[in-house]
């Protein structure tokens, strides 16, 4: 019965919690705390606390923990595949819609005016991050300002990417050990 109650409780939160997982938040807080009384208010920051610092959506953290905290291992799996099914629905229906429709000249012409947005969206966000390398968190752009190792860094894995075609995850891997190599010896 708890297994159903944590599925039926997160799968109303992975439907009413438009606009992420900020929003989730209260929902979740008004179904563990104030309806069903499984977290107490303490436990509830913990478990803010925790959705938002570990990677991943926030509700989907949150019902993991709600989940194995009230009825272990299978709660933790109910509560997740509750919180996730809406979306799961939403997108498995978009992608219908798409394969079946994708040649329709209306749809196309959609698709083609959000590819500049998205485009835009994440140079916006790899500029932003080439100036949080280079300029920290002052970005006060001014030469004496840069800091040289992270941009080295950056250079390095950029070359690694676009020349010798390593995974991503390998570069990442090995910009994080040499993050923590070149801290460990003052440089940054």
């Amino acid at each position: 019965m708890i297994l159903l109650q944590l599925f039926l409780s997160f799968l109303q939160i992975g439907l009413f919690s438009i606009g992420g997982g900020y929003a989730a938040i209260p929902l979740i807080q008004s179904q563990t705390v104030e309806i069903h009384g499984w977290l107490t208010q303490s436990q509830f920051m913990d478990l803010a606390t925790i959705a938002e610092m570990t990677p991943g959506p926030i509700a989907v953290n949150g019902a993991t923990f709600v989940g194995l905290r009230v009825a272990g291992i299978a709660g933790a799996a109910a509560a997740t595949f509750g919180c996730i099914l809406p979306s799961l629905i939403l997108v498995s229906l978009l992608a219908f819609i798409y394969r079946k429709y994708r040649e329709l000249p209306l749809l196309q012409g959609v698709l083609g005016s959000l590819r500049p947005a998205v485009v835009a969206l994440i140079s916006a966000a790899g500029l932003n991050m080439l100036l949080q390398v280079a300029f920290g968190s002052g970005r006060a752009l001014a030469l004496d300002q840069v800091q040289w190792a992270g941009l080295a860094l950056f250079a390095a894995a950029f070359f690694a990417l676009r020349r010798f075609k390593w995974s991503p995850i390998l570069v990442m891997a090995l910009c994080g050990a040499a993050g923590v190599a070149l801290g460990l010896i003052g440089v940054f």
